[in-house]
């Protein structure tokens, strides 16, 4: 797919992030997971069936991500910022009767949109179990190595390929960081009054307690092929969130 243009939104606190859209029709905001962007969506080829079947897709980078910016201040990054971006977009767009997804980082975004104030007329949680949807950004191997290589440390050899990991995507440590610390916990989890799906890889062993948090915020619950870092680009993965988008507009 040819490369989508890069359009701007102001965050409150003035900070201009990137967000690509394609489609027309009905709006479906999609937020990425952590250390990714909103291409994601479009390498794992959602975005484009949503496209094709009348849906206008919308693709924020969250800060700290992608083609936004990456500031060092940790300043820029205050408790539930991500939050507070997201509710930024649906606001200066004027979205109204748009639906809302999220994998992984951006599944418990999107959850706390709901929980502060955004009214999707649905939602899909991709990659995420109870106990992730509970818990803030700090402690973990991710918080471990990106530590580790702020204060330009040797990573422990069992978080080698995570380091490797990160490095290879040359973002910036430090801002990923600070985006960690932004995240807050939701320990009372909403049983959701709107249409809601969990979807989780097989093999994402970290959020097998995914089922779980399905029925605690009343949610239907899919299983796809897959670990945490590829259930995304499945193509049951996709095929599962066609379907339950487009049962929206029926």
């Amino acid at each position: 797919m040819t490369a989508l243009p890069v359009h701007r939104f102001r965050a409150r606190d003035g900070l201009e992030l990137a967000c690509r859209e394609l489609g027309e029709g009905t709006p479906v905001v999609l937020l990425h997971g952590f250390t990714s962007s909103g291409e994601a969506w479009l390498r794992g080829g959602l975005a484009g069936q949503l496209a094709e079947r009348g849906f206008r897709v919308l693709l924020p980078d969250f800060r700290g991500h992608g083609a936004s910016p990456q500031p060092d201040d940790p300043a820029r990054y205050p408790p539930d910022v991500l939050v507070d971006d997201g509710l930024a977009l649906v606001e200066q767009l004027g979205l109204t009767g748009y639906a809302l997804g999220g994998y992984s980082l951006g599944a418990r975004v999107a959850l706390r949109m709901v929980v502060r104030g955004a009214r999707p007329t649905r939602i899909l949680l991709g990659g995420q179990g109870l106990a992730a949807m509970r818990r803030g950004g700090g402690g973990g191997p991710l918080h471990r190595v990106l530590t580790a290589l702020t204060e330009g440390r040797a990573v422990e050899s069992s978080d080698a390929g995570t380091a490797h990991w990160i490095r290879r995507l040359g973002a910036d440590p430090r801002a990923l960081l600070h985006v960690l610390h932004s995240v807050v916990p939701t320990p009372d989890l909403p049983a959701l009054t709107i249409p809601a799906l969990v979807v989780v890889g097989s093999e994402d062993h970290e959020h097998a307690d995914a089922e779980p948090l399905a029925h605690l915020v009343n949610a239907g619950f899919a299983e796809v092929p897959g670990d945490h870092y590829d259930a995304s680009a499945a193509p049951e993965f996709t095929a599962a969130a066609v379907r339950f988008f487009l049962a929206g507009r029926r």
